[in-house]
């Protein structure tokens, strides 16, 4: 992700999360520090006839990563675009050598949770009102490698169908 992608992603992100979209400052400030030799942040956009259809972020510290966002033009559900964006992620937790990779969902998000559960996160607990304004709770889960080959290793491979011709960049 770069900065002249910040206001489509916007878009996106007002579309899919009325209620509590990510402000234009909050993607500037992490793609500020998503850049350099000590850079432990990774931003990706998909892009479908230079329209973006998706975009995800992880966040890395010591041996743990955080999944910051994923998300998905509703055009593009079911077609394997977040398997792809997600497995993104997951290569990149295993280049940070992160042993762990953290996210919060909305509970009342299944499709989210599916996907992730089919990629081996496991829940772990809950944090209470965790999405405001609509003091939704937020479902934690955790996908952790004892092999210490990182999280990616067990990663299902993702089905490219629907999805050709979306180029994944950062």
């Amino acid at each position: 992700m770069r900065w002249w992608d910040i206001d489509p992603v916007l878009e996106l992100e007002k579309d899919l999360f009325p209620e509590d979209a990510w402000s234009r400052g909050m993607f500037w400030s992490e793609l500020a520090h998503s850049r350099g030799p000590e850079a432990t942040r990774r931003y990706v956009v998909a892009v479908e006839d230079e329209r973006i259809v998706g975009y995800a972020g992880l966040v890395a510290s010591g041996d743990q990563g955080d999944i910051q966002t994923i998300a998905v033009a509703r055009d593009h559900w079911g077609t394997g675009l977040g398997s792809r964006l997600l497995t993104e992620l997951l290569r990149a937790a295993t280049a940070f050598e992160c042993a762990e990779v953290m996210l919060e969902c909305r509970v009342d998000n299944v499709r989210a949770q599916k996907l992730y559960e089919r990629f081996g996160f496991e829940p772990i607990g809950f944090r209470r009102g965790y999405y405001q304004p609509g003091n939704v709770d937020a479902l934690v889960m955790r996908l952790s490698t004892a092999s210490g080959s990182g999280p990616a290793a067990g990663a299902p491979a993702p089905s490219d169908h629907g999805v050709q011709g979306t180029d994944t960049h950062d």
